[in-house]
C-alpha cells in the first residue's frame, strides 16, 4: 500500500446509529462483482475452480461455508441488512431452486450477481469458469426481458458495483500472454465500467453506488509475485490502484451529465483501509498485514481450507481473513463507514442519502461533518 497522510479528523462515522429501514425508498438491492460482493454464485457453477464453499469460511456467523469468501458477513450484507431488506440470493442459487420448483418466483428484495476471480474485463480468469461484469448484465438484462423483475423496482432498488481488483491483481502476475500498457489497460478496464453503467441506466437503474478498489499491494496474496516485497505493500501495483481510482471517481461524478436522472456516489475503499492499516488499534485491529486463514509467507500463499492452511484464534482482530479478502469486522466497519460516512469516506453523499431520495428529488447539499 502506498504511503497515506493520515487526516486530523474524528472519524464518527465508521459507528454510525442505523435508522430504522421504514423511511428509506429502496425495494431492493441488486449487486455486481467479484469475490469481495459474491454470495455463493461461484458454488454453482460445475467447472469453476475459484471456490469458498468448504471450511473454515463462515465459520463466526453462518457457522458454515456460503461461498462467502470471509468468515461471515461481506459489506454487502451488512448494507442489506441496515436497509432491512435481508440477504440478497445469488443468482445461480435461484435459478437452480426456479428449475426444481422449491421455488416459484424471484426474490422481491433484489439478486446478487456477483462471480468471485471476475474481472472488468471479459478475459480476466477466463480458464476458471467465472463469471465476468458482462456475462453478469447479460443475466440481469435476461430477467427484465422476461418480465421477471419490474420496472418500477428496477427505478427505486440501489445497484451496488465492486470490481476490478481481479484485472490489476493478474496484470502484475508473472505469466501470461503479452499485456497492454498500464494506461491502455486502465482505460480499457474504466471503457467496461462506462459501458455496464450505460446498460443499467438502460434498463432503468437510477441509484448506484460505485466503490473504489482497495489496496490490493497490501494484500498477503502479494506473496504470490515474485516482485512484490513480504515486509511492505507492493507500491507499483498500488500506485496504478490509486491512478485507476481517480479516473474512476471522476467517471462516477460526471454521472449526472452524461446520464440525466442517474444519483452515483464513490465509495473510498482504498482510502479507508489505509486509515485501518495507519491506526489499527483504533479500530480493533491487532494485524493487518498477515491473513487469519492460510498458510505460507503471510498466510497468502495457500488458500483458507485447503491442506496445510491455519487459522488464528481471533478472526475480528485481523483486517485480512484469507490471501485477498477481508474479514467481517472489516466489512463491517467499511459498510458503516459508506452508509453514514463523511466525504472522506463516500461522496458526493453517504449511502443514507442516496437510499432516502426519491427518484425525481435533486440530490440536497452535502454538510461536512
Amino acid at each position: 500500500m502506498a504511503n497515506f497522510v493520515l487526516l486530523s479528523l474524528h472519524f464518527i462515522s465508521f459507528f454510525v446509529r442505523v435508522v430504522v429501514p421504514h423511511s428509506y425508498n429502496v425495494p431492493a438491492l441488486f449487486i455486481f462483482g467479484d469475490s469481495i460482493f459474491d454470495a455463493g454464485n461461484n458454488h454453482f457453477k460445475k467447472n469453476c475452480t475459484v471456490q469458498a464453499d468448504f471450511s473454515p469460511y463462515g465459520l463466526n456467523f453462518f457457522h458454515h461455508p456460503t461461498g462467502r469468501f470471509t468468515n461471515g458477513r461481506t459489506v454487502v450484507d451488512f448494507i442489506a441488512q441496515f436497509l432491512g431488506l435481508g440477504f440478497q440470493k445469488p443468482y445461480l442459487q435461484v435459478e437452480m431452486e426456479l428449475r426444481s420448483q422449491s421455488r416459484k418466483h424471484y426474490p422481491s428484495n433484489g439478486i446478487n450477481f456477483a462471480s468471485a476471480g471476475s474481472g472488468v474485463l471479459q478475459e480476466t480468469n477466463r480458464g476458471l469458469d467465472v463469471m465476468p461484469l458482462q456475462v453478469q448484465v447479460q443475466q440481469f438484462q435476461a430477467l427484465i426481458h422476461q418480465n421477471q423483475i419490474n420496472v418500477n423496482l428496477i427505478q427505486n432498488s440501489l445497484f451496488l458495483l465492486e470490481s476490478g481488483s481481479n484485472d490489476i491483481f493478474n496484470y502484475f502476475l508473472p505469466f501470461g500472454t503479452q499485456k497492454l500498457d498500464q494506461d491502455k489497460y486502465m482505460q480499457a478496464m474504466l471503457a467496461e465500467v462506462e459501458r455496464f453503467i450505460t446498460q443499467i441506466y438502460e434498463l432503468g437503474a437510477r441509484r448506484i453506488a460505485i466503490f473504489s478498489l482497495g489496496p490490493m499491494g497490501c494484500a498477503p496474496a502479494r506473496a504470490l509475485l515474485p516482485e512484490a516485497p513480504l515486509n511492505k505493500c507492493f507500491g507499483k501495483m498500488n500506485r496504478m490502484i490509486k491512478e485507476y481510482n481517480i479516473a474512476l471517481e471522476k467517471l462516477v461524478s460526471d454521472l449526472p451529465v452524461k446520464f440525466p436522472g442517474l444519483r452515483g456516489v464513490y465509495g473510498a475503499v482504498y482510502t479507508m483501509v489505509q486509515q485501518f492499516r495507519g491506526t489499527p488499534k483504533r479500530y480493533g485491529f491487532v494485524e493487518v498485514s498477515s491473513a487469519c486463514c492460510g498458510n505460507g509467507p503471510l498466510g497468502g500463499t495457500i488458500q483458507c481450507g485447503k491442506e496445510g492452511y491455519t487459522l488464528c484464534k481471533n478472526p475480528n482482530r485481523f483486517l485480512f481473513w484469507d490471501y485477498l479478502h477481508p474479514t467481517e469486522h472489516t466489512c463491517k466497519l467499511l459498510a458503516k463507514a459508506l452508509w453514514g460516512g463523511g466525504q472522506v469516506q463516500i461522496r458526493p453523499f453517504n449511502l443514507t442519502t442516496l437510499v432516502s431520495l426519491k427518484t425525481h428529488d435533486k440530490p440536497p447539499p452535502f454538510l461536512v461533518n
